[in-house]
């Protein structure tokens, strides 16, 4: 069963003609030369932030664990799953921010992209103050959805309410590491996810243990990371790029066209995600609170061992969106073919390091039981199905700057219910735990297979428009 529309949307109007030659360099750095190397580039810088960020992350879970009491690592699982929701509208909101400047640098136009990234950072702020707003009176209930109970319940509930309050610092955060990925400027977006690791990595121990705040020292840690994160990237965009200027209400109200108009369908389509991840939590609740702490610590390797799959999916964006924008199909082409053979060897590769060390991953976190087993049976057998997963993020990262976003709202959607809760559910009702974990790894397959083969078809699509016109 395809996930994509029987028939193709109104396609994506053309990028305009310059009226006079415009150079390479006023169109953007990614319009010549190797895509290999600029997709190479771009993840790897992309890499290092993300993976300081989420190795810092996995730290703070393994001090948390420290404190030798299994309620609180199952209560970050649960919150975690709460708050990932907030973290995918922002990145869906990072997406539109990063399609419409990118375009607008692909075509030359330096002072429009200034602007736009002025009234991207507002609607980035506004948006995600507003979702924050109303998650929080939820959250107790929502917990209560996912299968928390008694003491594991309230550390949740407290937790997110430490965290859920700086989620418009976590959004200015990506807006701004989104426009420099835009300009191309790889380094400083890096520096942008480095500076909030740096932030948390000396914080945790100290609000931790220092002064024995506990969990909510590792909340406070991550709310004053953010703040670091927007001021680093700040710096990086106005004083070195100048790819700034507030907005004028009018020109507010001109760029929330196009930035919702991306942006809702890619919120559409992140959010998709926690969804599929909150069904798996709720599958492996049942087995108890010692199966949640090992579901929260997988949910912390997966972002540390495939983070280069994730800043992949941002790196394709901006390279796609000026090559778009400066007209150049061919280009696009090589770029997607790229992508995916990046995908396919990194995942081979860190899929054979997951198993290798399974045990010693396990052991490192004092995981006994059914959080052993949850941890080993993951990094031996369901990490490989990370190679379909990263052809949805290559599909999805190809969709939303083509124009065809609701292409990769279906698809996103179709991984998170038809390919997640009967495999899922088949899997716990006939071989428990290991099954929960199987079902989630197999359910990406058909998903993976289908968004790689319509990005290629609605290119193909385009490029033969192209040739008529």
């Amino acid at each position: 069963m395809s996930v994509l529309p029987a028939s193709a949307p109104p396609a994506p109007p053309e990028p305009p003609a310059p009226s006079a030659p415009i150079s390479a360099t006023t169109q953007g750095k990614f319009v010549t030369g190797s895509t290999l190397k600029h997709v190479l580039n771009m993840t790897a810088a992309g890499s290092i932030g993300l993976i300081a960020v989420f190795a810092v992350d996995l730290l703070n879970l393994f001090y948390i664990s420290l404190l030798g009491q299994k309620e609180l690592a199952a209560a970050v699982g649960y919150a975690g799953t709460l708050l990932f929701f907030v973290v995918s509208i922002s990145i869906g909101l990072a997406i539109a921010v990063s399609a419409v400047t990118s375009r607008a640098l692909g075509q030359g136009n330096r002072d429009k992209a200034r602007h736009l990234a002025g009234a991207s950072l507002v609607l980035m702020v506004a948006s995600m103050a507003l979702s924050s707003a109303l998650l929080y009176p939820l959250i107790g209930r929502l917990l209560g959805l996912l299968g928390a109970t008694g003491l594991t319940a309230e550390l949740a509930l407290r937790f997110s309410h430490w965290v859920l309050p700086s989620a418009p610092l976590l959004g200015a955060g990506m807006c701004i590491s989104a426009l420099l990925r835009a300009l191309g400027d790889g380094k400083r977006a890096m520096y942008v996810t480095l500076s909030a690791a740096a932030a948390v990595a000396v914080l945790d121990p100290l609000f931790i243990f220092g002064f024995g705040w506990g969990l909510d020292g590792a909340a406070l840690a991550t709310g004053t990371a953010r703040v670091v994160m927007v001021c680093v990237g700040l710096y990086g965009l106005v004083r070195v790029h100048k790819l700034f200027a507030w907005p004028t209400k009018a020109e507010l109200l001109e760029a929330s066209k196009p930035f919702f108009a991306i942006g809702l369908p890619s919120i559409l389509t992140q959010v998709a995600t926690p969804v599929g991840n909150a069904f798996v939590t709720a599958a492996i609740a049942p087995f108890g609170d010692s199966a949640i702490a090992g579901w929260a610590i997988v949910g912390r390797i997966i972002p540390v061992a495939f983070a280069a799959l994730y800043a992949l999916s941002g790196a394709v964006g901006p390279i796609i969106g000026q090559n778009l924008g400066a007209g150049r199909y061919d280009r696009l082409r090589s770029t997607m073919l790229d992508s995916l053979k990046v995908v396919v060897v990194y995942v081979l590769v860190t899929w054979l390091v997951l198993a290798l060390f399974s045990g010693v991953i396990a052991d490192a976190f004092g995981a006994t039981g059914q959080a052993r087993n949850v941890i080993v049976f993951f990094c031996q057998f369901v990490a490989a199905s990370f190679v379909f997963n990263g052809g949805v993020f290559v599909a999805n990262a190809a969709f939303n700057n083509l124009g065809y976003v609701l292409y990769s709202t279906a698809l996103n959607w179709g991984r998170a219910t038809l390919g997640v809760v009967p495999f899922i559910w088949l899997g716990g009702h006939y071989f428990g735990i290991k099954g929960v974990l199987a079902g989630y790894g197999l359910g990406v397959v058909l998903f993976g297979v289908v968004g790689v083969w319509g990005c290629f078809k609605v290119l193909g699509q385009m490029e033969r428009r192209k040739a008529k016109s």
